[in-house]
């Protein structure tokens, strides 16, 4: 699945971003792009999953 996740402007940011969705999938393969503001991830989890723990994060996310 691909995301904009608005909030997600440096590599602290995407550091933040992909221990999140591994607290989801562990497994998780995840490229993020900061300066796109965009995850890119291959998952097991749903997306409403991935979706909820971006927000409880503080790094609300839309599908692409």
């Amino acid at each position: 699945m691909e995301l904009n996740i608005e909030r997600m402007t440096c590599g602290g940011c995407a550091k933040s971003v992909t221990k999140a969705i591994q607290s989801v999938d562990s497994n998780a393969k995840i490229d993020t792009d900061p300066a796109a503001r965009a995850v890119k991830i291959e998952t097991t989890a749903t997306q409403a999953a991935i979706l909820q723990v971006l927000e409880e994060a503080g790094y609300p996310a839309t599908a692409n």
